[in-house]
């Protein structure tokens, strides 16, 4: 028997740092996000004995252990190897991981990793998780087993998946699933462009250089912490009623918003890349995740797509083709 599972990456529209810790916990954050067909696949195969072996297609790298007590934290592999540990998985077996964003990529690819590592190995437990909770312990694998600093909206966005509103009161987390029309996710799908950089970021330095900077109430990062959670109500509205265009606004206020948080959350290149685009066709965009490299996401106007796709193309641009994911978590058996 094989046990294999995927989560989707996601793309966050609007209100992306509401959700960090501390201004979730003080003020309050929202987000709206939405996933996409690109996965993190996990396959387990049980064998006798206890022992465990990690394979990472990604990394092109493996892990060995006489059982999950032996597994230790080095930098290799370590959110699978805590996956394993936290959920006491006391059986042998191989497991196989690979992930279709690039790391570093700003859409959550840690998070559905982790999301999709729970979800499988859950199917060997009795007692089940539901999607909420996934998303609840796949963030806490990061930020309390493994102390990395981040949010909370990649893991719910995960295991959910679809066009999400979600409401941050730590340690609360509310999702509600937004009834955008068939017509208007099409016109969505139609019109905006994702592309990676080519350059990985670590999100937790920016993080934690944004987050002191809250802390120490800089007037600039807090209204723009204060401005993003707005931008976000706003988008959802916009969205449920198929408005675009104002849709495309608040993508373009969103990033100029982010970048008042830190320079470094943006750079020449991205910089760059944005003045390309908007003379190119597009009308809104943004950085995804915490920005300094990644994915950046386009919205263009009518018809202008093929043209702002082939001036990102001449700047040697990767460009990642996507459609809208409405299912989060999923596992599946496979018959040898």
């Amino acid at each position: 028997m094989i046990l294999r599972s995927r989560a989707p990456i996601r793309l966050d529209f609007a209100g992306g740092w509401t959700d960090v810790p501390p201004f979730s916990e003080k003020e309050g954050g929202a987000i709206v996000n939405a996933t996409i067909n690109r996965y993190t696949y996990a396959t387990l195969i049980p064998r006798e004995g206890s022992g465990i072996k990690i394979i990472s297609a990604d990394f092109d790298i493996f892990v060995e252990a006489e059982d999950f007590r032996k597994l230790e934290y080095d930098g290799n592999l370590d959110l699978i190897k805590a996956a394993i540990k936290v959920l006491e998985i006391d059986q042998g077996l191989d497991l196989h991981v690979r992930c279709d964003a690039p790391p570093g990529s700003g859409t959550g690819s840690s998070a559905s990793i982790g999301v999709a590592l729970i979800g499988l190995l859950n199917t060997l437990q009795k007692e089940k998780l539901s999607p909420h909770e996934i998303a609840k312990l796949a963030r806490n694998l990061e930020y309390r087993e493994l102390h990395i600093a981040g949010g909370k909206q990649d893991q719910y966005a995960s295991a959910l998946g679809g066009i999400i509103y979600l409401e941050f009161e730590d340690p609360s987390v509310s999702n509600s699933r937004l009834n955008v029309p068939p017509h208007v996710i099409a016109e969505l799908e139609k019109h905006c462009i994702l592309c990676y950089t080519g350059k990985s970021r670590l999100s937790g330095d920016i993080i934690k250089i944004v987050m002191d900077a809250y802390i120490r109430g800089e007037k600039r990062t807090t209204e723009a912490l204060r401005n993003l959670k707005r931008i976000a109500m706003e988008m959802k509205t916009a969205l449920v009623c198929g408005d675009l265009k104002q849709f495309a606004a608040l993508l373009k206020e969103n990033w100029e918003n982010q970048k008042q948080l830190d320079k470094s959350v943006t750079n020449p290149q991205i910089d760059h890349l944005f003045e390309v685009a908007y003379a190119n066709g597009a009308i809104g965009g943004k950085a995804l995740g915490a920005g300094g490299g990644g994915c950046l996401l386009f919205y263009c106007a009518d018809n202008q797509e093929h043209t702002t796709r082939k001036a990102l193309l001449k700047e040697g641009i990767q460009i990642i083709d996507f459609n809208l994911e409405f299912q989060g978590l999923q596992t599946w058996v496979v018959s040898d």
